[in-house]
């Protein structure tokens, strides 16, 4: 397959890069990934090695931060020894090809910790209550001189650009962009050009200090999708922009281009619509990609287009309408480091497909690893070898043996995978006559193609590395004989509900719900609002359905390890599409197509932890009857271990949902990590 124009060189600046497609920039901070100087260890080194290996022409790291003292690395607490441990990440991106930027950074103002410098006074985006201090202009002029340290450093270890950390996603520097965000009376606030005024210092900074060949890109949002503090827009929605709109998008490239950047780097948003920079499932394919062509049209500089953009053809002809200069992927270089090589050669059905969970990538690198004390390391749900590539290699094994794997969801078919690849003989088992298990109906969505093309990746997978399938095939007790281990991935069983009412026809389960999607009733009351009900509550009320959730906690969406983005992404959906939400609520009957619904009532304190009215209601239970055509049932799995009591051994292994009801990340990962020691 031929993408010409997407395998064609760009240069940024007189930096030739040897194709159109760039690493976006995604956070790495853990201890085992970065010093405390801001470089990368070789850990952190060889999983940026790894993706320009696989033909990625442009690697952009994830920011590094460059004010000292805090929390965080920073390349200020010694900018010599950063350039020396640097060279090791320049030297191994060259040998293929390759070519590096280091995004280095202000940090985040309001989008940080309650009490980080802002360029006014402004609420915190995860704490409201708190409020930001405003920088004085003092402080202004340390960071300008700390963006030249930083790049000169960067550019002494070999690195071949920086790329500024950003007019984007609503971080420091954008806040000081955006009208709404910047109340400064001073030189660096009111006019376009007084709020544009510290990033363009930057640049002429580093440009006095590096010389003006040496390329500056910028990380940049097009349009801020942002309603006010705290609320986002979702697509289609008709909002009044309060961040930065097109006609001042337009005029604020132009004179970013003019002070001296090489190339800007787009998406939308900021972390008041977290869900635009870092796109869910949910979002749209190539969400951005007019966006930025608009910009693109204004620009004689190169840009990126990225947010969800995985479709070599669309970027190949992207490129040749001039509409973008190059394809920016983030996540999807995350499931498929080969991925640029594999567009090359035309294998697209080889392509680990990215499934925008963010349950590995974005949400993980703000979760605390307690035990270690730190943050832990950015990798991927689908591909536990990320960031651990000289770890977590899939070697040939010692002792070669005949396994059973009984079981053919995600689960069993990644420890089939993992075992053929390291010799075993594997036989897979599946009762029923295709691969995919629970996953098929969770898949059903139609906002989730990827979730069937990762589908569709693990079966040929099967093909691929010879596992022998058994379709329409139960392992009996008595087989155990034939095999040196058993692999036990029998999944889990939806959980029932007993409701006086419940065992009428139009009371449905989620898994034949998503299998069948024939739900044609125009009053739905969903039970369960973990992330399936809120799922379907969604779906449904964007077809028009009347929408009903009910939930027993008094919040929704308690999934462990959600990113943010993707919840408040889900919440501005149901909100949008009119889903009515009931908390501290059960259905305790149903008849006569209505669900009688209770809600308790508690003495929920005010935002200061004081009485809300002056007539306190103690815990006050209401039930009310609802409009229920059908009800819908979606309150989780228990797990299904009846053959592994029944075969239980030393070489009997229980894995995945059969073990403990998880994600899609939690079963390919105990799979993987097992299946590397058999």
């Amino acid at each position: 397959m031929n993408y010409k124009h997407l395998f064609s060189p760009v240069k940024i600046g007189k930096v030739e890069i040897p194709n159109r497609i760039a690493l976006m920039p995604m956070g790495v901070f853990s201890p085992r990934m970065m010093n405390q100087d801001g470089s990368y260890t070789k850990d952190g080194a060889d999983y940026y090695i790894e993706r320009a290996k696989g033909g990625t022409g442009l690697i952009i790291t994830g920011l590094v931060p460059l004010p000292p003292g805090g929390h965080l690395p920073s390349i200020m607490n010694n900018p010599a020894s950063y350039t020396e441990n640097m060279k090791y990440l320049a030297e191994g991106i060259h040998r293929y090809g390759s070519k590096v930027f280091i995004m280095i950074s202000a940090l985040s103002g309001r989008s940080g910790a309650p009490g980080d410098v802002a360029p006014s006074a402004l609420p915190n985006v995860w704490d409201p209550r708190g409020v930001q201090k405003e920088m004085t202009v003092e402080e202004i002029h340390q960071y300008v001189e700390w963006f030249a340290i930083g790049a000169k450093a960067a550019m002494d270890a070999g690195i071949d650009g920086v790329e500024i950390h950003a007019v984007h996603e609503g971080y420091l520097l954008d806040q000081f962009t955006i009208s709404a965000f910047n109340k400064r009376t001073d030189e660096y606030g009111g006019s376009l050009e007084n709020r544009l005024r510290f990033p363009i210092e930057i640049v002429q900074a580093i440009k006095e200090k590096c010389g003006q060949d040496f390329p500056v890109s910028l990380r940049y949002s097009v349009k801020s999708y942002t309603k006010a503090f705290n609320r986002g827009a979702v697509p289609g929605e008709e909002f009044e922009e309060f961040g930065r709109d097109y006609e001042e998008s337009k005029k604020a490239a132009r004179m970013l281009q003019d002070a001296g950047y090489d190339m800007l780097d787009c998406d939308n948003g900021t972390y008041d619509a977290w869900y635009w920079p870092h796109p869910p499932v949910y979002m749209p394919k190539a969400l951005n990609l007019e966006d930025v062509a608009l910009i693109r049209k204004e620009l004689d500089i190169p840009v990126i287009c990225a947010g969800r953009f995985d479709d070599p053809d669309l970027a190949d002809q992207s490129i040749a309408e001039g509409k973008i200069d190059m394809m920016g992927m983030g996540r999807p270089l995350l499931a498929d480091p080969d991925l640029a090589n594999k567009f090359k050669d035309g294998k697209l059905d080889d392509i680990r497909p990215c499934i925008s969970c963010h349950f590995g990538c974005l949400s993980r690198i703000f979760q605390i690893d307690y035990e270690k004390r730190a943050t832990r390391d950015i990798s991927c749900a689908l591909n536990p070898r990320c960031g651990m590539e000289n770890h977590y290699n899939i070697h040939e094994a010692d002792n070669k043996k005949k396994i059973a794997v009984v079981g053919g969801g995600i689960a069993g078919m990644e420890a089939a995978r993992v075992c053929a690849l390291r010799g075993h003989g594997v036989d897979l088992y599946e009762k029923k006559d295709q691969l995919g298990g629970v996953f098929i109906a969770a898949a059903a969505f139609d906002f989730k193609a990827d979730d069937r093309r990762l589908i569709e990746w693990y079966r040929k997978q099967m093909k691929d590395t010879g596992v022998h399938v058994l379709l329409n095939t139960e392992f009996r007790p008595e087989d155990k004989a034939s095999y040196d281990e058993i692999i036990v991935a029998t999944g889990a069983k939806e959980k029932k509900l007993s409701v006086p009412g419940f065992e009428q026809p139009n009371i449905r389960y989620a898994v034949d719900v998503l299998q069948d999607q024939n739900i044609r009733d125009q009053n739905v009351v969903i039970v369960g609002a973990g992330l399936t009900g809120c799922e379907l509550a969604y779906d449904l009320a964007r077809k028009n359905k009347k929408v009903t959730l009910v939930e027993t906690c008094p919040t929704i969406l308690n999934v462990e390890g959600l990113c943010a983005a993707n919840y408040n992404c889900l919440m501005d959906l149901m909100e949008y599409y009119k889903v009515d939400i009931l908390k501290n609520s059960r259905v305790v009957k149903y008849e006569d197509k209505k669900a009688y619904i209770e809600t308790i009532t508690y003495n929920e304190p005010n935002i200061k932890d004081r009485a809300i009215t002056q007539s306190l209601p103690g815990i006050h239970k209401t039930v009310k009857p609802v409009e229920a055509d059908t009800v819908i049932v979606s309150v989780g799995y228990s797990s299904d271990r009846e053959l592994y009591d029944a075969v239980k051994a030393d070489n009997v292994h229980l894995l995945g949902d059969a073990e403990t009801p998880s994600n899609l990340m939690g079963c390919i990962w105990s799979a993987y990590r097992m299946c590397l020691n058999i």
